[in-house]
């Protein structure tokens, strides 16, 4: 009952509170990037670490685990595209709701395209659509978002699935030291620094995106709900110092928390985020729609 949000599902690329490997320092502030509308922050599973993705687009679109495809799992959108029939999109659409992605890369890139029309997205932006150039900052898909946004039809509310990457490896370079000129290096070591320049970049891209929603769309209720889709490859090294390669690699096999926790929040905009105990501290990430469903209210 009553006029359902439209929803937007953020996927922050790389992203986690890196707080949780000791000594690292971080710049003032930190932190709140990852805290949903009621102060809190929580936790989500991802299935991959350091690399692929797709693992967790798998989860967060087909609500299902990439694990169950055993020793195939690297090639689940691949293997899903056509097949795997079910998903938040198309649940979604049954309730009356335009799909659109925004994705990063070429639609070929592991069948992404397909997989995500076979999940119900009914319109598709891979970066070809989108004109982006190479690796995009957080802003440039945030623009074409709400662009997007304003050619939609009023009367149908939009789900709308953005794909970050402006935080992919490497790290070793700086991506585009002119957009943070007064940023200070903490004083880690380079790579642990620019991770945190470009979150730092991130948090204030999405900032001007929540604000671009209040202006552009006034009275429009918004659900937001962002993940972050594995931790970044160098994040072993940093939680475990002391751990030799085969050591990193028997904790990843064995699927350590401490190796696959990432983030969730729940932010709104005009309108008040269902309180369900779906919504809960921890997740795992195929749970990711049954949140969001429950989020809005559906």
């Amino acid at each position: 009952a009553g006029r359902r949000p439209n929803i937007i599902m953020i996927h922050d690329e790389s992203s986690f509170d890196i707080r949780e490997a000791e000594g690292v320092k971080v710049p003032q502030g930190y932190g709140s990037h990852f805290k949903s509308f009621d102060g809190k922050e929580r936790t989500f599973l991802a299935e991959s670490n350091g690399g692929p993705s797709w693992f967790t687009e798998y989860n967060v679109l087909a609500g299902l685990s990439s694990r169950s495809f055993g020793r195939f799992a690297y090639f689940v959108t691949r293997i899903a595209s056509g097949r795997v029939e079910r998903g938040l999109p198309l649940a979604l659409r049954r309730c009356g709701y335009e799909t659109l992605s925004l994705y990063p890369a070429f639609g070929a890139f592991m069948s992404a395209r397909s997989f995500q029309l076979t999940t119900g997205i009914e319109h598709f932006y891979d970066a070809h659509d989108l004109r982006a150039r190479d690796v995009e900052p957080d802003s440039f898909f945030y623009d074409k978002a709400l662009g997007l946004m304003a050619q939609a039809p009023p009367a149908s509310p939009l789900f709308m699935f953005v794909y970050l990457a402006a935080n992919h490896f490497p790290w070793e370079t700086q991506f585009r030291p002119d957009l943070m000129p007064t940023w200070r290096k903490p004083g880690n070591e380079p790579v642990v620094d620019e991770y945190l320049r470009r979150q730092a970049m991130s948090a204030g891209d999405y900032r001007g995106f929540i604000a671009g929603l209040k202006k552009k769309f006034p009275g429009q209720p918004f659900l937001i709900v962002r993940y972050g889709d594995h931790q970044p490859e160098f994040s072993p090294h940093i939680l475990d110092p002391a751990l030799d390669e085969a050591g990193v690699g028997k904790k990843l096999e064995n699927y350590d928390p401490r190796y696959y926790a990432t983030y969730y929040a729940i932010d709104a905009v005009n309108f008040e985020p269902v309180e369900s105990p779906a919504v809960m501290d921890t997740i795992d990430g195929p749970y990711l729609p049954l949140v969001i469903q429950e989020a809005a209210g559906i």
